[in-house]
Order: C-alpha cells, then sequence, then structure tokens
C-alpha cells in the first residue's frame, strides 16, 4: 500500500541466501586457482629435481651466503596484523553484513561528524547499500587476501607488496567505513577507537613496506616507539579537556557522561551474559566515579607517552607491560572486544595499538641477529656437494636455483592475490553500476509469480483522451501497473522506476509498452494523469500511457486484475494494490510482480533493473 514501504530485516532470507551463495561460487574460483597452483608448484619441484639429477648432484637444499632471519620486529609486525586482517575476513561472514553494515556500522559511524564527513562516507553507504551482496562478499576475500598475503609472502619485493595492499585496502575502509577513525567527530577519544583501528593498520604496513635494511638496527623500533609516545600524550591532553562529557558519570538531573552512556549502550550489545555483565559494572563505576575514572585514564595515557617517547632502556619494560595492561583493560571494559552485535567487523583499536607498541620494542632492543639463517628470504642456490661454492645448475633459470620454500610461499602470495582480485573485480563492476542489484527488489516483494494465462481486456483512454485497448497494442510486450496521479508516496516511485526500467532496456524498449491504470475513484480525469507524467517526466517517454476512463470502466478493470482500491479516511489520497502485469505480445499474462518501492533512490531503484530483466526474460522466451 502507498506510503507502507518495507525496511528490509538485517537478516533477510533472500539476500543471505544470496550472500552464502556469491560466497559459494567465488570460493568454488579460487579453489580452480589453488588447484592450478598446487599443479604449477609440482611442476616446478619437478623440473628442479631432474636439473639437479642431470647436473650429478644429489638435491641438497645446501645454500650460497647465508641470508640473515628477518628482523623480529618486522615478524611481529607481519604476522600479527595478518592474522588480524584474517580475523576480520571472517567476521565479514556475519549473516548480517549485507544488510546490517550500512546502517548499522557506515552511517552511525559519521552521525557525529561534519557534514562534509557524512558526504564522504555517504558515498560508501550508497554503495554498500544498493550492491550489498557484492560488497559483503568483497570485502570477505579482500581481507583474507591480504592477511594471507602478510603472513606467506616470501621476503622482499613480495612481502613489502603486502604492506602496500594493506596500506592500500586500510585506507579505504578507514575513509569510508570508520568516517576517518572518527577524529573529527564530537567526543572523540582514544577509549572510544581514535584514530580507527584500520589506520593502524596502514601504519603497520607502512613499516612492514620499508627495505628490511632500515631494521637493521634500532632505528626503526624508536621512531616508532616516539609516535606511540607523542600519540599517547596528544590522546591524554584530548580525554583531560574539559566539557567534553569525559569527567563526569551520572547523576540524578543530569545526563550520563560521554563514557558512561557509551559503555551503557556496548552492554546492550548482543553478546554472551557474562561479558555484558562485565560492561555493566564498569558502566556502574564509570556513573559513581567518573571523575576518578577519568583522571587514572589521563595520567595513565600521558605516563605511558612520555616513557615512550623517552625510549630510555629503564622505562621502555614498564611502559610496554602498561600499556598492554591499558589496552587490554580498554578493550574488555569500553570496547567490549569489538566484534560482538552480528555487524562487528575488527576487534576494533586496542589490539593494533598493542601490536605497535610491543613491535617497537623489539624494534629498539633486540635488533637484528647476526648469524641466523632465514630459510625464506633470498632464493638459495642448490648444490651438488654441499658446499656454498659449488652451485649446481649455475646458469639455470631462477625457479630452478631457488630454494623450494621460497618457491611454494612465493605461489601462496600469488594465491592471495587472486584472492583478493575474486573480491575487488566484482566490488569495482558494482561500484560502477549506477542500478541497484535487483536482489533488493526481489527480498522487498518477493520472486515474481510465473503464469501463462490469458489477460483481461479493456477499453480505456489515454491522456490525450484516445481510445486504448489491450488488443490494440497486440505485437508489443506491455507492462501495466495501476497508479493514482495525487499520490505522494510510493506512486511517483515506482513511475520512476518504470522510466528507469525503460532506460535499461536500451534497444529492446521499442519492443514494450507501458502502462498505468489510473487507481483512484475521484481524481481520474485527464488534467491529473497529465499533470502527474510533466511531473515524473513521463511526457517525454514515447512508449508510456497513463489511461483513465469512466468510474465504471475503471471498477471494471480493477476488479479484473485483483486491484483493490480504497479511499482513504481522510479524501483525496487512496490505497491500493501495487501490482505489475508483464503481458507478451500475444496478449498472454507471463508474470506477475509486485511494484513495492525497493530500497535506495527512486531513479536508481533495485526495482528497476528487477523489473528490466523480467521484461527481457518475457520478451526472449
Amino acid at each position: 500500500m502507498p506510503g507502507m514501504t518495507t525496511h528490509l530485516q538485517t537478516k533477510n532470507a533472500v539476500v543471505v541466501s544470496a550472500f552464502h551463495s556469491a560466497l559459494v561460487h567465488q570460493f568454488l574460483l579460487i579453489a580452480l586457482a589453488v588447484v592450478a597452483l598446487w599443479v604449477v608448484w609440482n611442476a616446478l619441484r619437478s623440473a628442479r629435481y631432474r636439473r639437479t639429477v642431470a647436473g650429478g648432484g644429489s638435491g641438497a637444499a645446501a645454500t650460497g651466503p647465508v641470508p640473515l632471519a628477518e628482523p623480529p620486529a618486522r615478524r611481529v609486525l607481519r604476522v600479527g596484523f595478518g592474522l588480524l586482517w584474517v580475523l576480520d575476513g571472517l567476521l565479514q561472514l556475519q549473516a548480517g553484513m549485507p544488510l546490517g553494515l550500512s546502517t548499522g556500522v557506515l552511517q552511525p559511524s559519521a552521525d557525529s561528524s561534519p557534514t562534509w564527513v557524512q558526504h564522504v562516507v555517504g558515498f560508501g553507504v550508497t554503495l554498500w547499500s544498493d550492491h550489498p551482496v557484492q560488497a559483503a562478499a568483497a570485502a570477505v576475500w579482500i581481507q583474507l587476501g591480504i592477511g594471507v598475503l602478510l603472513i606467506f609472502a616470501p621476503r622482499g619485493r613480495w612481502s613489502r607488496f603486502s604492506g602496500v595492499a594493506s596500506v592500500g585496502w586500510g585506507l579505504v575502509v578507514w575513509v569510508f567505513g570508520e568516517a576517518f577513525g572518527g577524529i573529527f567527530g564530537q567526543g572523540a577519544s582514544w577509549l572510544m577507537g581514535v584514530p580507527g583501528a584500520v589506520l593502524l593498520y596502514c601504519a603497520a604496513g607502512v613499516l612492514v613496506a620499508l627495505p628490511e635494511r632500515a631494521w637493521s638496527g634500532p632505528r626503526v623500533g624508536r621512531i616508532v616507539l616516539r609516535s606511540m609516545g607523542g600519540f599517547f600524550v596528544g590522546m591524554a591532553v584530548l580525554q583531560a579537556w574539559p566539557g567534553r562529557g569525559y569527567w563526569q558519570g551520572a547523576s540524578p538531573g543530569r545526563p550520563a557522561g560521554t563514557l558512561t552512556a557509551m559503555v551503557g549502550q556496548m552492554a546492550q550489545t548482543s553478546q554472551p551474559g557474562l561479558l555484558a555483565a562485565v560492561v555493566r559494572w564498569f558502566g556502574r563505576v564509570d556513573a559513581a566515579h567518573g571523575w576518578a575514572v577519568n583522571a587514572v585514564v589521563v595520567v595513565l595515557l600521558a605516563a605511558v607517552g612520555v616513557a615512550l617517547w623517552s625510549t630510555s632502556a629503564r622505562a621502555l619494560r614498564p611502559a610496554l607491560l602498561l600499556t598492554v595492561a591499558l589496552c587490554v583493560a580498554d578493550w574488555v571494559f569500553v570496547q567490549d572486544f569489538g566484534f560482538f552485535g552480528g555487524v562487528g567487523t575488527d576487534p576494533n583499536s586496542m589490539l593494533p595499538t598493542a601490536l605497535l607498541v610491543v613491535s617497537g620494542y623489539v624494534g629498539a632492543t633486540r635488533g637484528v641477529p647476526a648469524t641466523t639463517p632465514g630459510p625464506e628470504a633470498v632464493p638459495a642456490m642448490a648444490s651438488t656437494s654441499g658446499s656454498a661454492a659449488t652451485p649446481a645448475v649455475p646458469d639455470g633459470p631462477w625457479w630452478a636455483r631457488a630454494d623450494l620454500g621460497y618457491l611454494t610461499r612465493m605461489l601462496v602470495a600469488v594465491g592471495a592475490v587472486v584472492v583478493v582480485l575474486v573480491g575487488a573485480v566484482p566490488m569495482a563492476g558494482a561500484a560502477a553500476d549506477p542500478t541497484a542489484d535487483p536482489i533488493l527488489a526481489e527480498a522487498v516483494d518477493g520472486t515474481p509469480n510465473i503464469v501463462n494465462a490469458p489477460t483481461p481486456g479493456f477499453v480505456l483512454e489515454d491522456q490525450s483522451g484516445n481510445r486504448v485497448t489491450l488488443s490494440g497494442l497486440a505485437g508489443r510486450t506491455v507492462v501495466l501497473t495501476f497508479l493514482d496521479p495525487v499520490c505522494t508516496s510510493d506512486c511517483p516511485y515506482i513511475a520512476q522506476e518504470m522510466r528507469q526500467a525503460n532506460t535499461l532496456l536500451g534497444a529492446d524498449s521499442g519492443r514494450v509498452v507501458f502502462v498505468a491504470v489510473v487507481a483512484n475513484p475521484v481524481y481520474r480525469a485527464t488534467t491529473f494523469t497529465n499533470a502527474f507524467d510533466r511531473q515524473e517526466g513521463l511526457d517525454h517517454m514515447g512508449n508510456w500511457l497513463f489511461l483513465t476512463g469512466s468510474l465504471g470502466a475503471l471498477q471494471k478493470v480493477w476488479d479484473d486484475y485483483g486491484v483493490l482500491v480504497q479511499t482513504a479516511p481522510a479524501g483525496g489520497m487512496v490505497t491500493h494494490g501495487e501490482l505489475a502485469y508483464i503481458v507478451d505480445a500475444h496478449g498472454r499474462t507471463r508474470e506477475v510482480l509486485s511494484t513495492e518501492p525497493g530500497t535506495g533512490s527512486a531513479s536508481y531503484s533495485s526495482f528497476s533493473a528487477y523489473l528490466a530483466d523480467a521484461i527481457e526474460h518475457v520478451i526472449h522466451t
């Protein structure tokens, strides 16, 4: 009924089923790529073995110059953030992601930010809302792929490329998914996740992308520690700034403080009862002692910041322990682990913060082992006698001289890139498509009823007063619906969807005529139909007819097509059934669709594509 547009539930069965189906199909593509890479790996291994035997060697895996092990600090970053990306990808598998992320995460993240931030984030909201299945599936594979790439890519260019990939995707998520990490929002605070978890992923990606020689001494580790120290001092100042609501808890007659309100909201998130009880307990503590809680947070942030900035050997270990403890406490009591509720996309900012500090500490204090061999470093040379000075195949191709472990990791890295592309390519296509996914209309209106029955005839008048009959339209496919010319709710949307569907048909639009029958017993004169056409831009659509007639003629058509028309109690506007009949060139009804307007803007509604697909099916069958 007009004015009663359906809002999709987060776990709508149609969309969730389409999401799972997309994941399965894309997984099959990935599986094929894995099989192909396995075949390549076996071929390279066999070729290496044959060349070694032909050269008189034993196939021993001796090496030339022994490469140094990967710097421990770099390994902490690479593996730690790789695992975080994998976890984020797995969280994207939740059934509520396609329909819940835009309204439950993207929009709320920008609500307290300036208008320009909301406009920027709005692009991401529109893309996700119009193409929820493609976007949700893409996020799964891109993040899983980047995580695997970070963890397994062989050292050298491949590993550095994994850092670059992490930065690139991280910036996309930081801008559109986290609204710049909330740094422009009201009440921004380290406790709430500022500057955004994914910006920390980007920082780690930059460090991984550095040449390994940059990690040969403590310099990079000290830079990381000083950067984090300055960051913590800045967050302490922000936390202490008066008037931002962090110094107050909750008292009668006054609104709850910022932290108290935040913790109260997190306690309502769907999660195990024990965890909710822990968060509620902290909420009560902050409500009763808001000033004291904030004072402790400010002092600890400042102390940690100063200690990290100093890079003093005596202060670093206590500072590291205090930082990790503070991050864990905030992760549990304030951020509530960050991933409960069905649309949690990551564990929030505390784990990446702790990882960066740990990597800085390791880099500044442990350095690089001088003699430990690194099996995944530079491709090693095979030797006939185990001597580093006697390579078995000195002039062979690189894959014949490379260590087998290096080849394995390289092919895993190629597989990870394939995983990323499986997600990124459909998402890029969706971003370029201005028409929303038809799955949204199907989720709102249900699948069309497939029929093959004679269509009731009619004798009515078009906008110019010309007589129109159904038999007179034979030879063209007819799309028949019912509209109220003075409706201000659903009917204008439906008309725009018809117009957009006509555009989507392209050359086939010449084989189709769109027909609307007046669904108002009072306002049925051509004056009103013509005004409606001008208002909706339909007066220039050559294959559009808006038919009317006497009340008796209209009532007969309503009855024949099973459309209930009732005058609303307030007067002029009416309620009426919202259906579209697709009639083939021979006058037989082939499909019946509900025309309840889909999600999104009228001119780019998913129903337009949904209807165009149904018309094409009737035309060509």
